[in-house]
């Protein structure tokens, strides 16, 4: 009897069981930790996409986010390494257009009817005091009655006996501004020489005044971030026609 072929079928069989060992053995499965690894960096790699994809739209906002996240959730990587290259100047970018917008939201502008004209005005509330009434810094333009600056706040008002000196401090510098309470009896000081006082705006960051309140003689000093004003939106008006004309 021929007994080749069996042993032949035998040896075919063992050397196939001993590939697949080999193909299966060959490379172990990864641990826990090198999953987690794996893991991590295919989230970094992710998060690089998203990163340079806000980047490419200009959304410094989320760019930004998205930066600090990959620096602090993965900063060994490689993904780190490239956001780090970028990202100081990335923030830096968007902390002062942030700073910007923030200013310019600071002041309000208005054209309106009043008493018979039309009234154009750029008006700021004070920063500090934090607590308290607010007092409005007005630069106002009117077809009757021109151009003039005032503080306005609430009742009873301010103490200034005819004309009074409001100790004015702009970005460190000291001047004396010259003012007068209306006789009409509002809560306001009006500013004497508003060209000069609107010159100095124009070109300062922070102005602060030192006023005494009517109630309880109580000394205040105002702040105004005053650096987000932007003339050209402030209206200009002409002057108002004689009737029938």
């Amino acid at each position: 009897m021929n007994v080749a072929f069996p042993c032949r079928a035998v040896m075919a069989c063992g050397f196939a069981v001993l590939l697949a060992a080999c193909s299966q053995g060959g490379a172990p499965a990864p641990d826990a930790a090198q999953q987690q690894a794996q893991a991590a960096n295919a989230d970094a790699v992710r998060n690089l996409d998203a990163y340079r994809q806000l980047l490419r739209i200009h959304n410094d906002e989320m760019a930004v986010t998205m930066g600090k996240e990959i620096v602090r959730r993965f900063p060994d990587s490689d993904a780190a390494k490239e956001v780090q290259r970028t990202l100081p100047a990335i923030e830096k970018r968007y902390t002062e257009a942030s700073e910007k917008s923030r200013l310019e939201r600071l002041w309000l502008y208005q054209v309106a009817p009043m008493a018979g004209g039309t009234q154009s005005t750029a008006t700021i509330e004070n920063s500090q005091p934090a607590s308290g009434d607010r007092v409005r810094l007005v630069l106002r333009r009117h077809t009757s009655w021109g151009q003039s600056v005032f503080l306005y706040g609430s009742k009873p008002g301010f103490v200034c006996r005819g004309n009074c000196s409001i100790a004015t401090h702009v970005d460190g510098r000291t001047v004396s501004v010259k003012a007068f309470a209306p006789s009409t009896g509002e809560p306001a000081l009006m500013i004497r020489d508003d060209k000069a006082f609107i010159a100095m705006l124009g070109k300062a960051k922070k102005i602060s005044m030192d006023v005494t309140l009517v109630d309880g003689e109580k000394k205040q000093t105002l702040v105004y971030e005053v650096a987000g004003f932007d003339p050209a939106k402030w209206t200009a008006l002409g002057k108002s026609k004689p009737a029938g004309k």
